[in-house]
């Protein structure tokens, strides 16, 4: 991967200081956080390797490493500055009402790297809704936004608070447009596995899934982890999934190939590609990553035939059997569109991942702000500009 060199330590209020860290540093900080997403993984920056990136930790007087960041820098074009971007991160103590013993000195190292800007993604959770709610209001023209929320989490409010006290602004603001002005989906799905059973978990399917999994098994959908080699064929069902589905991702077999080498190296087993198998062709394909106590379903792609066989359903049922074997206290399965109106294209993935009985949960999203001064906040600025045209 590209690193830009760490840089003298950077003091905030109160003794914490910030200052670089190795890979295995960061990746020991990270792993003892059970929320922690794999986009802060050292590895996450060998698949970015566009990027420049370095490792960041927080440390207090006695030298305790109490947070830690993947940072990862894009050039603005005609200049020497960078636009530096936190995803899904930083790893940090975010109850900690004192958040400028961090954040100060992480600006601080910001602008000495050469950024003029920063986007962060805090781990808190805002609101959540369960499936029940979300199905009784399905209607024209209805948004997730209005629906009341099952829970506001506390945490979540206050970090928003104390980050527009401070002049950060929450990409695409408080609405639902937040979904596509972060890099990150804001509206995710998660299925809670802590303290559950297999038995528990399908009692939280629907009746529509029960029936599609039985329906798998008895037609002979054979669910297997493939490999690399298998990688080619995922790809272009993605292709035919993007093309039916009416989205565009834009990810080469290439960049799944490096995601799949680079985050297999840092821990055997991250990063693992399901294939549903049925008279010998996989019909559908999707990947799962694992840090421990989280697991994702990352990205899924089907064939456009034999889909009355239900494959997509049987590699869902299975992935969700092993996260649970492995231990995971969260189920992933990403992001969701905001929409709640049945007429509305993409709401059949909503309608698809609420059958399995979790919630939607939604992010604080990703926030930005400029790293300050006057050069850096007109440049900002011009950023801004250059973004609003592509």
């Amino acid at each position: 991967m590209s690193a830009l060199l760490a840089t003298g330590d950077h003091r905030g209020e109160q003794g914490l200081r910030i200052r670089g860290l190795t890979a295995a540093e960061h990746r020991a900080c990270v792993t003892e956080r059970a929320g922690a997403s794999f986009l802060q993984y050292p590895s996450w920056a060998g698949v970015k390797d566009q990027w420049k990136s370095e490792m960041v930790g927080w440390h207090g007087d006695s030298g305790e490493l109490t947070g830690s960041a993947l940072v990862l820098y894009r050039q603005f074009p005609g200049t020497r500055k960078y636009f530096a971007y936190l995803p899904e991160g930083p790893v940090a103590d975010w109850a900690d009402p004192e958040i400028d013993r961090w954040l100060l000195p992480l600006m601080a190292h910001l602008r000495k790297t050469g950024a003029f800007a920063v986007r962060i993604g805090p781990s808190p959770a805002y609101r959540r809704w369960d499936t029940a709610r979300l199905k009784a209001a399905t209607g024209p023209r209805r948004k997730i936004g209005d629906v009341l929320a099952a829970e506001v989490d506390p945490l979540g409010t206050a970090v928003a608070e104390r980050l527009r006290a401070r002049g950060w602004h929450r990409c695409g603001g408080d609405g639902d447009a937040g979904n596509d002005a972060d890099a990150q989906p804001r509206h995710v799905f998660q299925v809670p596995l802590a303290g559950r059973t297999p038995d528990d978990l399908w009692a939280g399917l629907n009746q529509e899934w029960r029936r599609n999994v039985r329906k798998a098994r008895k037609c002979g959908v054979r669910v297997v982890v493939g490999g690399a080699a298998e990688l080619p064929a995922f790809h272009r069902l993605l292709r035919v999934t993007e093309a039916r589905d009416g989205f565009r991702l834009g990810r080469s077999l290439a960049y799944y190939q490096q995601q799949y080498a680079v985050l297999n190296a840092e821990q055997p087993g991250r990063m693992q590609l399901y294939l549903a198998v049925h008279e010998g062709e996989i019909l559908a394909a999707h990947t799962m990553i694992s840090t421990g106590r989280r697991v994702w379903y990352q990205t899924g792609a089907s064939a456009d035939h034999r889909r009355e066989v239900r494959p997509s359903n049987a590699l869902q049922w299975q992935m969700m059997l092993d996260a649970l074997a492995l231990g995971a206290e969260v189920y992933d399965m990403r992001g969701v569109p905001s929409t709640l109106d049945p007429d509305d294209r993409a709401f059949g993935l909503l309608r698809w991942k609420l059958g399995t009985g979790g919630q939607v949960v939604e992010t604080l999203g990703e926030w930005e702000t400029s790293v300050g001064g006057a050069a850096n906040n007109t440049l900002y600025r011009a950023f801004q500009a250059y973004l609003a045209r592509r």
